[in-house]
């Protein structure tokens, strides 16, 4: 028994020591500040945070809609670290995807294929979604470029 209680507490250390998603809802509220590690345990993080038509009748509507626009807002700022990104020779991949079309599509499916971590919902029925991407993943797609 003693043994299993020490187990379940390591595990437990481990999932929010290493890579667990930090909450950015605070008493139903987002925080005025909210930090943000864009590269996390060999993925790149990305937080969006969205919001619905209040006139929609059901909070269900409300919740679904603003969690639809967190996630794409999330997508959106992942696409945009990665543009940044500068590969060999000096091209950042913005550069590369104006010119190869199949490595575009490839990022853009990686982007939208993205692991959804954590959804939270403010009490307003505003919603902040998580998203990461593995880099690894990624470099498979660019040639290796982190």
């Amino acid at each position: 028994m003693r043994m299993k209680a020490m187990a379940l507490l390591a595990l437990a250390g481990l999932l929010t020591g290493c890579g667990g998603v930090t909450s950015r809802v605070r008493q139903g509220r987002i925080p005025d500040t909210l930090d943000q590690k864009p590269e996390r345990y060999g993925y790149i993080e990305a937080i969006g945070i969205g919001a619905s038509d209040p006139a929609l009748p059901t909070e269900t509507q409300r919740r679904a809609l603003a969690r639809d626009a967190a996630i794409v807002k999330a997508q959106y700022e992942l696409l945009s670290m990665v543009k940044g990104v500068t590969l060999e020779g000096g091209v950042t991949v913005s550069r590369a995807l104006e010119t190869d079309s199949a490595l575009s599509a490839k990022v853009h499916d990686a982007i939208r294929g993205a692991e959804i971590r954590k959804t939270e919902f403010t009490s307003d029925n505003g919603c902040v979604a998580t998203l990461r991407l593995s880099k690894k993943r990624l470099a498979q797609l660019i040639g290796n470029a982190f």
